[in-house]
């Protein structure tokens, strides 16, 4: 493994999950309308979402395992690959001509209506399925952080992810107006992907692989190691949680409130700003007086407030829980990983983080398809639910408390 865990080694990395961020950022904005201009419909659009979370959760446990075995800068690389390979389908798809076809109305036609449509489900499928570079990188980041330094090294790699969602949105808007139109926020993204393999090839030093003499065995281990199915549950829990208001807060505030595209675009710039500066030095503070499992459940806590206040129709309280969700979400999720890091032996941090992601593919799919049934049967009521399921869970987090105290 790398030697001299200093501070100076995390910047290669959180620069690649910046540039990641910045270019998924810049098309997804758009991806509805692409969507729809190129012959598809809501389903469409729906599956589409879901293609890359199905694809990564198939991908992500093998290339974190692979991570383990043949090291985490080829995997990475190897994943970087995949990201430029989709968005340059994505492109190619944008040149073909479009007949002029209604949008398809069957669920044959969701995939089939255009051959522009079918290379977006082949593009959203390439990226997910090497779309492990999420799970490998916080494995990298594992490696190379001392057990002290996790918590905060974790908040350094969700900050530069936000601070890619705070521009990526608003160079896509920019990049949208020109001539090329939705043409090339697209051939942005295709740059960003070449820059991360850049990145990748020449600034990111290698950590080497713990060869294992039985694969297969060693997959299975995974789920006999101490604490770590109670971490994967809760990564998928969690993952549930978020993915509920993910789906039914912009459909509530566009519809219910009439929220436009700009106002939205402007409430989760402030929201990721806020959460930058939580990521960032206020947990880099607090990571000296609190454990993890402290940091998880309060900050659970903190969500659970947070969905209360968003499901108001009032401006003012709406900002203020964006302002908790950030507080809540920026103290709980950096710790939550910090806390399954420690937690897993170092010759299994690919593998453990590669089932991880694995486990959030699984829940943004159930909850991305669910919470829109919810949402339609209970409108904004169901951030009353999300805001009980959080708490629950917060509950559940504080066992975090005694393992730590236990692994000592």
């Amino acid at each position: 493994m790398l030697t001299g865990k200093s501070k100076s080694t995390i910047t290669p990395i959180l620069l690649v999950n910046f540039i990641d961020s910045l270019g998924f950022s810049i098309v997804i904005p758009f991806l509805v309308i692409l969507t729809l201009k190129l012959g598809g419909n809501e389903l469409s659009y729906g599956f589409l979402g879901a293609t890359y979370s199905v694809f990564q959760m198939i991908g992500s446990p093998i290339l974190g395992a692979w991570s383990d075995r043949y090291g985490r800068k080829k995997i990475l690389l190897l994943s970087e690959i995949g990201t430029f390979l989709g968005w340059s389908i994505f492109f190619i798809a944008l040149l073909l001509p479009v007949p002029h076809v209604k949008p398809a109305a069957t669920i044959s036609g969701i995939f089939m209506n255009t051959v522009p449509l079918l290379l977006l489900f082949i593009a959203r499928a390439v990226d997910g399925i090497t779309g492990g570079n999420i799970s490998v990188a916080y494995a990298y980041l594992a490696d190379i952080s001392s057990k002290d330094d996790r918590k905060k090294n974790y908040g350094k790699m969700s900050a530069s992810q936000n601070i890619g969602f705070i521009v990526g949105p608003a160079m896509a808007g920019v990049l949208g107006a020109t001539a090329l139109g939705l043409m090339m926020p697209v051939l942005a993204a295709i740059l960003i992907s070449l820059l991360a393999v850049i990145v990748i090839i020449f600034k990111l030093k290698d950590v080497n692989p713990q060869v294992e003499k039985d694969e297969k065995k060693e997959q299975v281990k995974i789920f006999s190691l101490p604490y770590i199915p109670y971490f994967l549950l809760l990564y998928f829990l969690i993952y549930l949680a978020f993915n509920f208001f993910y789906v039914a807060f912009p459909v509530y505030v566009a519809q219910q409130l009439h929220w436009t595209v700009f106002k939205l675009g402007i409430f989760f710039s402030i929201l990721s700003g806020v959460m930058v500066v939580v990521q960032g030095p206020i947990l880099s503070k607090m990571s000296k007086g609190f454990s993890n499992g402290s940091l998880v459940t309060a900050g659970g806590i903190i969500l659970s407030g947070a969905f209360l206040l968003l499901s108001s129709a009032n401006d003012i309280v709406l900002y203020g829980g964006a302002i908790l969700f950030a507080c809540g979400n920026g103290l709980m999720w950096p710790s939550f990983l910090a806390a399954m890091a420690n937690a897993t032996d170092d010759r299994y941090q690919g593998r453990v983080q590669g089932f991880a992601g694995s486990m959030g593919s699984l829940a943004s799919v159930i909850g991305l398809v669910s919470g829109a049934f919810l949402y339609k049967m209970v409108g904004s009521s169901i951030m009353w639910l999300s805001s009980i399921f959080i708490f629950l869970i917060s509950l559940i987090c504080i066992r975090i408390i005694a393992i730590e105290k236990k692994l000592k």
